[in-house]
């Protein structure tokens, strides 16, 4: 199994997100389940990667050229593919992985968390998506996500369907035994 981890390429303001990012690495190598991430050696990314390699695992990166050839990669992957553009390098990321999880970060972290989701609710993809809410960083979210579905743009079943929790280790458990809704169609008749 292998696992897509979108987290930011800074390390915030909290030693706890430092924290959180290191002890996923870990648990990824313990449990052998391959990390599958953004390539670079910089704040979340960076951290998480080295724990999960300096624990024994195996850490896949995928980064854009750009990115590359200003040393923002992390030396001694195990595998690094190195790609053109952004959208290039979220397609592969899914492509290699079978879930996904999402540590705090901010924009680009965000974006990923949605497009991934976006693709799930589409079809594109049954891979389960778990947030890692670590000390509460995406609640407002969250409860913004829940104002979205009581106005009515959001599906109750898609917001169910994000699985997230505090734990990393009870994360990594429910996507193992997440079972995919069957895909609906996402407009209604009366909305076409």
């Amino acid at each position: 199994m292998k696992i897509c981890v979108f987290c930011g390429s800074s390390s915030g303001v909290r030693s706890e997100y430092l924290e959180a990012a290191r002890r996923l690495g870990q648990l990824l190598a313990q449990e052998r389940v391959g990390l599958v991430y953004g390539g670079s050696r910089l704040g979340l990314m960076g951290e998480m990667a080295s724990a999960c390699l300096n624990a024994g695992g195996q850490v896949i990166g995928v980064i854009p050229r750009g990115l590359m050839e200003r040393e923002l990669a992390h030396q001694g992957l195990t595998e690094l593919h190195v790609v053109e553009t952004m959208h290039q390098r979220k397609a592969m990321m899914a492509d290699l992985a079978h879930a996904f999880i999402t540590l705090p970060g901010g924009l680009g972290t965000l974006e990923e968390l949605f497009e991934i989701r976006t693709w799930s609710q589409l079809g594109i993809h049954q891979k389960p998506l778990g947030l890692l809410n670590v000390e509460g960083y995406y609640d407002k979210l969250l409860g913004f996500l829940w104002h979205s579905q009581g106005e009515g743009f959001t599906r109750r079943e898609n917001l169910w369907s994000l699985l997230v929790d505090q734990d990393p280790r009870v994360l990594l458990e429910r996507l193992r035994n997440y079972q995919a809704l069957p895909a609906k169609q996402w407009l209604s008749n009366r909305e076409t």
